[in-house]
Parts: C-alpha cells; sequence; structure tokens
C-alpha cells in the first residue's frame, strides 16, 4: 500500500479514536455549562483537571515515546515491553502510595479541595498503568482494537456523567427513600464527573490486562537505563508542553481577583475547547505519524516523505482553521447553552491559531526524534513554557484570559520556529514552504475577514470557505485522487 495512504487510513482510525475521548468535552461541555450555571464551578472542574494534566506527564515520564524507540530499533521486543510494563508499574504503585500520604500538602500546593485528592490521585493511577498496552497496540499498528478500547472507555464516561448529573438527581427526587435517593448528594457535581472518569479508566485497565498477563516478566537495566537516558528530555518537554496548554487557568485562579478567578477561568475554559477541533486533528495525525516517522527512519530518503506529509498537514490544519473561525458564533451556541460564557469567544481565533502552529511544530519535530536528539525537544519546549509564563504574569491582571490566549499563540509559535530553524542544521527536510506558506497565510487573511471585518457573518464566511476549498482541489486535487484513489498492485 502507498505509504502516505495507509498513513492517512491509520491516522484517520487513531484518530478517531483520539478523537473520541475529546468529543467527550464536547457532548460534556453543554452539560457542565449547564450544571455550573455561574462559571465558577465549571472553572474549579477546569483547573483541577489542568493538574490532573500536569501530574500525567510525570507518571509518564517520556516512556511512552521511549518505548516506540526502542521496540523499533531493539531486536529482543519482549524485554523492551517486560522492562517498559515493569518501571511504570512500580512508579504508579510508588505514587500511589505518596500520594495518599501527603493528600494535605497536596492541596496546599495546587489550591485543589483535600476530599478531591484522593480522586485524582485514582484517575493519575490508572492513566499511568494503561500507557504501555495502549502504545504496544499502535506499534504492532493495530488501530482497530486501539479505537475499540477508547470508544468503550468513552462510551462508559458519557454514560456516567449523564446518569449523575442528569438522571439521578430525578430519581432521587422520585423516590427519596430508595437505594439511588442514598448515593445522591446534593452539591457532588465534581465528585460524581471524577467517579465517572474513575469507573471508565478501570474499566479499561481490566480490558487491557491480558497485555500484563501474557508478558513474560524480566527487567533489562541496560534497556531502562537507555530508555530512561532517551525519555528524560521528552519528559522535560512534555512538562513544558502541559504548561503550555493548561497551565495558564492556573494562573488565571492565581492572579485574577478572587471574587471573579473561577467564573473567568469557567468562561475561558469553555470557549478554549471550541478550538479542540484542531487539537483534535493535530493529536490524531501525530498519532498515527509518530509510530510512521520511526518505522521509516531507516527507509531510502524518508525525508521526502516527511516533507509530503507536512504539507498535507497544513493543507487540512488550513481548511479546519478556516472552517471553524466561519462556524463558530452557531458551534458556541450550540455547545455552550449558557449565554454567561459568551463573551470569551474572542479568544477561539487566537487559540486555533495556536494549536495550528503547535501541530506543525509535531511534524517538523521528526528530526530529534529519528536522530535520537530528544534534548532539543526539551529545549525549545522549554522556551515555549517560559514565554507562556513571562507573557501571563505581565499581562493577565491587565487584559485578564486574553493575555492567556495570546501567550499560547506566542509560545507555539515560537517553538514552530525554532524546530524548523534547528531542523534545517542537524536533519534537512525539503519542505515546501512556498506551499506552507501560501495556504497558511489564504486561511489566515480569509480567517480574520470572517471574523473581524465581516463580523462572523455567515454568508460571507461561507463564500470564503467555498473559495478556499475551490483553491485546494485546484491545487492538490490530482495529488489527493493519486494517493486515495489509485489501485493496489
Amino acid at each position: 500500500m502507498n505509504p502516505l495512504k495507509r498513513l492517512f487510513k491509520q491516522t484517520f482510525i487513531y484518530g478517531l479514536a483520539t478523537v473520541l475521548p475529546r468529543v467527550l468535552s464536547f457532548f460534556l461541555l453543554p452539560l457542565y455549562t449547564s450544571v455550573f450555571e455561574n462559571a465558577a464551578g465549571y472553572g474549579q472542574y477546569i483547573n483541577i483537571y489542568a493538574w490532573i494534566a500536569i501530574f500525567n506527564v510525570f507518571l509518564a515520564y517520556g516512556m511512552e515515546t521511549a518505548f516506540f524507540r526502542f521496540y523499533h530499533k531493539n531486536e529482543d521486543k519482549k524485554s523492551v515491553i517486560s522492562t517498559s510494563l515493569i518501571s511504570l508499574l512500580c512508579s504508579s504503585l510508588l505514587f500511589l502510595i505518596l500520594a495518599l500520604g501527603v493528600k494535605e500538602s497536596l492541596a496546599n500546593v495546587t489550591n485543589i479541595n483535600i476530599d478531591y485528592i484522593k480522586f485524582t490521585t485514582y484517575i493519575l493511577v490508572l492513566d499511568a498503568l494503561v500507557i504501555i498496552p495502549f502504545a504496544l497496540l499502535r506499534a504492532n499498528e493495530k488501530p482497530m482494537k486501539y479505537a475499540m478500547l477508547k470508544t468503550i472507555n468513552v462510551a462508559i464516561n458519557l454514560g456516567f456523567n449523564v446518569f449523575f448529573l442528569l438522571i439521578l438527581p430525578g430519581l432521587a427526587q422520585q423516590h427519596p427513600e430508595g437505594f439511588l435517593a442514598g448515593i445522591y448528594h446534593e452539591g457532588w457535581e465534581i465528585q460524581y464527573i471524577f467517579i465517572s472518569n474513575i469507573i471508565a479508566s478501570g474499566i479499561t485497565l481490566l480490558l487491557l490486562l491480558p497485555t500484563y498477563f501474557k508478558t513474560s516478566y524480566s527487567f533489562d537495566f541496560s534497556i531502562w537505563k537507555g530508555m530512561l537516558k532517551y525519555a528524560g528530555p521528552v519528559m522535560v518537554a512534555g512538562v513544558a508542553f502541559t504548561i503550555n496548554e493548561v497551565f495558564d487557568k492556573i494562573l488565571l485562579t492565581e492572579l485574577l481577583h478572587p471574587d471573579v478567578a473561577e467564573a473567568e477561568v469557567g468562561k475561558y475554559g469553555a470557549c478554549y475547547k471550541l478550538a479542540l477541533f484542531m487539537t483534535l486533528f493535530g493529536t490524531a495525525f501525530r498519532m498515527g505519524v509518530e509510530p510512521f516517522f520511526f518505522s521509516h527512519a531507516n527507509s531510502e530518503k524518508p525525508q521526502k516523505t516527511y516533507a509530503q506529509i507536512t504539507n498535507y498537514f497544513v493543507i487540512l490544519g488550513s481548511l479546519i482553521l478556516l472552517t471553524v473561525i466561519v462556524f463558530v458564533e452557531p458551534l458556541g451556541k450550540l455547545l455552550i447553552r449558557n449565554s454567561t460564557y459568551w463573551e470569551a469567544l474572542s479568544v477561539v481565533p487566537i487559540i486555533l491559531l495556536a494549536s495550528f502552529c503547535l501541530g506543525i511544530y509535531h511534524n517538523l519535530s521528526v528530526w530529534y526524534k529519528v536522530t535520537d536528539q530528544t534534548k532539543f525537544g526539551a529545549y525549545i519546549s522549554s522556551i515555549g513554557a517560559l514565554i507562556t509564563l513571562i507573557v501571563n504574569l505581565a499581562f493577565i491582571d491587565k487584559i485578564g484570559y486574553m493575555a492567556s490566549a495570546l501567550a499560547t499563540l506566542a509560545a507555539y509559535g515560537s517553538m514552530m520556529l525554532m524546530s524548523y530553524y534547528f531542523g534545517r542544521k542537524y536533519y534537512p527536510v525539503p519542505y515546501n514552504m512556498r506551499k506552507i506558506v501560501f495556504y497558511m497565510s489564504v486561511s489566515l487573511i480569509f480567517s480574520a475577514l470572517a471574523f473581524y471585518v465581516f463580523n462572523r457573518n455567515l454568508i460571507a464566511g461561507g463564500l470564503l470557505l467555498l473559495v478556499f476549498l475551490m483553491l485546494v482541489y485546484k491545487l492538490e486535487g490530482d495529488k489527493l485522487k493519486t494517493i486515495f484513489l489509485q489501485r493496489e498492485s
């Protein structure tokens, strides 16, 4: 099969599997913004899950990417699997013991209610224990099984959220002496969100337990040492990425006036999720392309294929950017039913563009991954995190959450440019920069016209989108047909 066709096929399947958990946010967004009517409760939820995202990186400590690298280059694949599983199992259990032992200190540091610390600890440990089983499915190119398990997780999480937040209160009121009334607690919205997450993650781990049972356990210290050396910079980069992605919510909570902080975080967090379309596309693409990069690193002239992949990513990303901006107002009112949150819609174009830059960065970052120079990923993302912190600290008290949106764009844009600059020096890839700049520029100009000049008018925006689609078809139609429609010999 044409390698690009196989890549796009796997990207679609991985994308579906990756998109589904995040689509959960879309389904739950109208639910949560209805349940948390004044935005402050939703802001508290956003702040807690920001901390969960940060701790997730530490509990993974770069082992997923290290696993891909060592699994593909090491002949003793069983030792790589076994060593990885033992490492993450031991570190997860150690974290469980320590976190529950110092939960008061964690509550003080994170500004999270101590009653929630136990819930967050269980979620973090369950997520860490499925990292290698899921990575193994990707490494063995089993996207359908991966997608099925992710779908089950989403369905369970969504189902229990709906039950606890929508159905249970009514049933408890109708049958005040029944069992369901006994498990219903008014004001437990955040606890029920946690419980739904734990149930879904626990069942997912149970379904992946065969990976643990089928493994012949042995611990290879030399492999583990090499993986940690490779994974260290990846973890640093992951921490920096997470700071760029979620730390703005934490800073908003800390720096804004206490009377309005949680409400402002709630509005910002809700509208931030409308940029999820771009994030989903970038994540889906990365899920499919990362194993592809490693498996083709030793093929003849892989750089040419890498360049083609980036070209198509930019074309599709430019289309998504324009599409979401054209339809941002109806999307916002459809997914965020409470008008209290709508005032933050102005951040959506900025966050969309930032997510686009991040997606391009992930494509450009192939050079330091396949050359084992992951330290550059740590350097670049750390600079991005520093930019995030500086801009937020300097401007949050002046322009509120708009500072956080601009900080995200500045960070991801800088990372994209730095990766391109260093990549040209250490692992030249023949990117078609004229094409990349052309599509991005047209998309940005049309997006600015649709959002700012035509003031989100759907007719004007729709016409601009149609012109862009016609342009893509005119310039790329034949090539896309060759990739997707050619018959295999």
